[in-house]
């Protein structure tokens, strides 16, 4: 049989893990902290229908979303990104400078198409978001992780691996990490836009989770401190709408936005019509503040729920982050403890989680002791019950 390309094996690794997170999303026999999803109640079923039924009558739009559309993506949902998620929170993009993707990820592979050759290296923080891994392995980069601690990137450390690496990509999540649930301070995110400016080296800010905040105040993005154009700021529908549209963007600068036109149009065309303008529909007829609240209470209140069974289940030898908002805690287990090992009996006992080895790339220590917990799509009472299965299982060991 014809040989697989170089890319497929270089990425089969990181591409198993997302393999095991996506089936674990869809077992309803296990209480899963393994997939990053948001509620099922949160879901806006209702705006949708009545959205979808008013297009599809006489006089609505209906054979829009049939038909080819902008590779740029749809003028509405362009300008309600513009008008509802960037300028206010202080970064004044222009309508011209904003690209719409199929989910996040997209937005990720265009701009690996602009900048990544076979060898390149992407610094990422440690851990990371392991599908993003999995996305720069495709283009046969090499991601190397610099160390982090509880405010996000150790400053010093960036800059050691920048002029180490002669890096072609920064990847950062600030806001509500994923997999460890932290948030890069004020002063380091200055400092990572002023790190690019002067090494002269691409900046990917990744920020799906900043707008679920439960506790704590919000803070500037890194491309908000962006002069030189070096940020590229990509973000995603999928927390805040619907996983399953499919919808992402990105605002860069305009170069960079006409390049990945270019690898927009060599690739897919354009992305979904039809959930574009849903999505676009959902926010013009204004459900969205009050959508956004009632992600943040229910969320907010899975987070709490998670804490305290956290708290109240685990040994003493256990720590974990109190994330101020997202879908995910970090929790580390003594050191000689593998997480990895003890995931067949917690799933055996009906449950599940993402072992921590997995977030790590090359370059610092590979923590095989932490777990990543997902609280979004479980029940605060089926949260409770699966931190129990966890705990006792830790307790077993220990």
């Amino acid at each position: 049989m014809t040989a697989f390309s170089e890319r497929i094996p270089y990425m089969r690794a990181s591409a198993d893990v997302v393999r095991v997170l996506f089936e674990s999303v869809t077992d309803p026999g296990t209480i899963t902290f393994g997939a990053g999803a948001p509620a099922k109640e949160a879901l806006p079923v209702d705006e949708v229908a009545e959205i979808s039924r008013d297009i599809f009558t006489k006089d609505g739009v209906g054979c829009q979303m049939l038909q080819y559309g902008n590779p740029m993506g749809l003028p509405e949902l362009r300008q309600v990104v513009l008008d509802h998620l960037l300028t206010p929170h202080g970064l004044p993009a222009r309508y011209e400078n904003i690209i719409i993707s199929n989910g996040g990820l997209e937005g990720l592979c265009m701009i690996s198409h602009l900048y990544l050759e076979p060898g390149d290296v992407v610094l990422v923080e440690s851990p990371t978001f392991v599908q993003t891994i999995e996305t720069f392995q495709l283009f046969q980069a090499r991601c190397m992780a610099v160390e982090t601690d509880k405010d996000g990137f150790v400053i010093e450390a960036l800059e050691e691996n920048i002029k180490k690496y002669n890096p072609r990509l920064i990847y950062v999540i600030p806001t509500f990490q994923n997999p460890s649930g932290r948030t890069t301070t004020l002063e380091r995110r200055e400092a990572i836009a002023e790190l690019a400016r002067r090494y002269d080296v691409m900046v990917i800010e990744d920020d799906p989770y900043s707008e679920l905040r439960y506790s704590g105040v919000a803070l500037p993005s890194i491309k908000s401190f962006d002069t030189t154009g070096h940020v590229i700021y990509a973000n995603s529908f999928s927390k805040i709408f619907s996983p399953g549209c499919r919808l992402g963007y990105v605002y860069a600068d305009q170069e960079i936005v006409d390049r990945m036109y270019d690898v927009k149009t060599a690739t897919n065309s354009l992305t979904n019509v039809y959930t574009q303008v849903i999505c676009a529909e959902f926010f013009i007829r204004g459900y969205y503040p009050e959508h956004l609240k009632r992600l943040r209470e229910i969320h907010g209140g899975r987070r709490d729920a998670l804490m305290n069974s956290l708290a109240a289940h685990m040994p003493a030898e256990v720590t974990w982050v109190h994330p101020d908002g997202g879908l995910f805690s970090w929790v580390c287990l003594p050191d000689w403890l593998s997480s990895t090992e003890l995931l067949p009996e917690v799933m055996a006992a009906g449950a599940t989680y993402l072992p921590g080895r997995q977030f790590f790339a090359e370059g610092q220590p590979i923590l095989d002791s932490c777990m990543r917990l997902s609280f979004g799509q479980i029940p605060p009472e089926t949260i409770d019950k699966g931190v129990q299965i966890i705990a006792e299982v830790v307790k077993s060991k220990l």
